[in-house]
């Protein structure tokens, strides 16, 4: 099995879901970065689980640092961290061991490891596994405030509802950011929380899920970063997007909707900005990237989140110890929508992905301004 990633940096991802701990290696981080643990832990909260809209499963998701880190700063050599799983219910998947659920990794595990894997919650497939991405995430966040590039993300649409969209500056989609950093439930548009809460509570009484649409903006990047073609920023992103689990679709800027335009309205013409002297475009139909190379314009991102797979109503399957069809009656503890809790696994990954863009480019140094 392969859990790894990085050119520059290197991240390599261990653990499952109800094994004793979770955890990550990360390779090339420069000496010297001072670790904030409060961001961090604040990071891990928000992949929390809280209330009817998420499932019971409640973890302290304590950080513990085994090598890499010493006396509050990075020492430059590979730092390694667990998250130990405190709060499993291994009996709710005992039933289940042959039964494959629909929409998840069971089969395709199965077929793979050739019936070794810990099937327990979804084993090494499980979104549980995000939690140290999300703690390696917020390292690479801190380096990233350093230079003045933030990240955020919102939900853009769940089902039919829709919240505010992103503006248009880059002081006016700061504010935004702040603003979405500090929920719980990422909304630009309280009356779209509000509005999007109920639908998914209504899924869950119904026994049900949804999924929907994840918007997110990166403010700050430079011209000039990324590769063209297999290095490239969009490439770069796509792979560490769709490694989260329930991700099914990713864009850029217009995204699809460029099937709908033409040449003449998809272009995003170029102006010079007097007051802040750099090249700007008129509009960010790209999402600030060109050639697969960023070109100085708030990076734009939307990433498709399939509804929740593990849904308490009865579903067809087959049981692999019979080859005989069965009716799967999924039980235990659940979420109705993944969508809230997957927006901060979205910003580790930009972060982490571009990180990575800048060491590859200005060396590694660089994330301490030496």
């Amino acid at each position: 099995m392969k859990s790894n990633f990085g050119t520059a940096i290197e991240i390599s991802l261990f653990g499952e879901s109800h094994g004793k701990a979770i955890g990550a290696v990360i390779n090339g981080l420069a000496p010297g970065i001072p670790l904030d643990l409060d961001l961090i832990q604040k990071q891990l909260n928000k992949r929390k689980p809280q209330g009817k809209i998420s499932t019971q499963r409640q973890e302290a998701d304590e950080l513990v640092f085994l090598s890499g880190y010493f006396n509050g700063y990075t020492t430059g050599t590979p730092l390694c961290f667990i998250i130990e799983n405190q709060c499993q219910h291994s009996k709710d998947y005992g039933a289940l061991k042959n039964l494959l659920r629909p929409s998840h990794a069971d089969y395709t595990a199965y077929a793979k490891y050739l019936g070794f894997q810990d099937y327990r919650g979804g084993g090494h497939f499980s979104g549980r596994i995000t939690a140290p991405l999300v703690a390696a995430g917020a390292i690479f966040l801190q380096i990233l405030a350093t230079k003045n590039i933030h990240i955020g993300t919102h939900i853009a649409k769940l089902q039919n509802i829709s919240d505010t969209a992103f503006a248009q500056t880059e002081e006016a989609i700061l504010t935004q950011i702040n603003g979405l950093n500090d929920k719980y439930f990422p909304t630009i548009a309280d009356e779209a929380e509000m509005q999007m809460t109920a639908c998914i509570e209504a899924a869950q009484k119904a026994g049900d899920s949804v999924g929907g649409i994840l918007e997110s903006a990166i403010i700050g990047v430079e011209a000039g970063i990324g590769e063209p073609f297999f290095q490239s920023i969009e490439s770069v992103f796509s792979q560490l997007l769709f490694s989260i689990p329930g991700i099914k679709g990713v864009s850029f800027g217009s995204g699809f909707d460029f099937a709908n335009m033409q040449g003449s309205a998809a272009n995003d013409p170029f102006c010079y900005d007097n007051k802040q002297a750099k090249i700007k475009t008129v509009t960010n139909h790209n999402g600030g990237i060109n050639g697969g190379i960023s070109n100085g314009m708030p990076i734009l991102v939307q990433c498709a989140v399939k509804p929740t797979p593990s849904i308490y109503q009865p579903q067809q399957t087959v049981n692999m110890a019979t080859k005989e069809a069965e009716t799967l009656q999924i039980t235990g503890r659940h979420d109705p929508a993944i969508i809230h809790r997957a927006r901060v696994v979205v910003d580790s990954m930009l972060a982490i992905g571009l990180v990575d863009l800048y060491t590859a480019r200005y060396g590694y140094l660089w994330m301490t301004n030496k």
